[in-house]
């Protein structure tokens, strides 16, 4: 059997009840420019379609279609995760997050090998914002962090509950046994 050929994640598309709304809080908030937009006739009917992105060289990162359904028991879509550049970022997008009326359930979380803040859209996809640590550890794991404490003791706080966490190790040993496991190293 011959390998498979390589894959990258590219975007997601994702329902929304109003377009509107849902557009001004992604250019709003996260700063997606809008790329495209337009109506497209699909079998079940006519979908309105804002193509929004962060990276010029990516058309659409994220794909807003109107359509979704009034009677969903609960969300089928459990995250979107956006990566930030690091904690300077993810602090500064914190504060905008947390004084937005049109989020709910905002927690600052770290998982070892990540420091995250989720919350919920407006209506109510559950959005996680992330930069990586240097370390690795099994997953799953959340743990609830203060990101008001200064830069060094967060991070020191961080690495120090890292290394108590089942299967503690560089990230770079992680990534090397991963290429390994893929083939592609």
């Amino acid at each position: 059997m011959s390998a498979t050929p390589r894959i990258a994640f590219s975007h997601v598309g994702i329902y929304v009840s109003d377009l509107g709304a849902m557009e001004a809080f992604y250019t709003d908030l996260f700063g997606f420019t809008v790329t495209d937009r337009g109506r497209l006739d699909t079998p079940r009917g006519p979908v309105q379609l804002v193509f929004l992105s962060r990276d010029p060289a990516e058309h659409h990162q994220l794909v807003l279609a109107s359509g979704r359904p009034k009677d969903v028991a609960f969300n089928v879509i459990n995250q979107l995760s956006f990566r930030v550049d690091g904690l300077a970022d993810l602090r500064a997008l914190h504060a905008r997050v947390a004084a937005d009326p049109r989020v709910a359930e905002v927690a600052p979380v770290t998982h070892g090998n990540a420091v995250s803040v989720y919350f919920r859209d407006p209506e109510g996809n559950r959005i996680e914002l992330f930069f990586d640590t240097p370390w690795y550890v099994t997953q799953p794991l959340r743990e609830p962090i203060d990101l008001s404490l200064p830069d060094e003791a967060l991070m020191k706080e961080l690495e120090a509950r890292a290394r108590k966490a089942p299967g503690f190790r560089p990230h770079a040993e992680w990534r090397a046994e991963m290429a390994r496991r893929m083939g592609l190293a």
